[in-house]
């Protein structure tokens, strides 16, 4: 817990956004299940792991070995079947 001083003013500040984020993001979730049938929510909730490995690609450059793209491809594919 020392350590907790060394954090920096612009990292506290993304830790506070990143939980408003995550906070905001699991009410919207809950209201769609509310709202909405729950296999279709849940699956389009699944696409976030897509576009996370496709924005990890374009801003951060990561690349990826052909077990991840395989894995991702399934994810989408899993999800449109579901939706649909």
């Amino acid at each position: 817990q020392s350590g907790i001083h060394d954090i920096s003013h612009k990292s506290w500040l993304f830790l506070i956004l990143s939980g408003l984020a995550t906070g905001f993001s699991w009410l919207c979730y809950y209201a769609a299940i509310k709202n909405g049938e729950v296999s279709k929510v849940t699956a389009i909730d699944k696409t976030s792991v897509l576009i996370t490995f496709i924005l990890a690609f374009i801003f951060l450059g990561e690349e990826f070995s052909k077990k991840s793209i395989i894995g991702a491809i399934l994810i989408g594919i899993g999800s449109l079947v579901m939706v649909i």
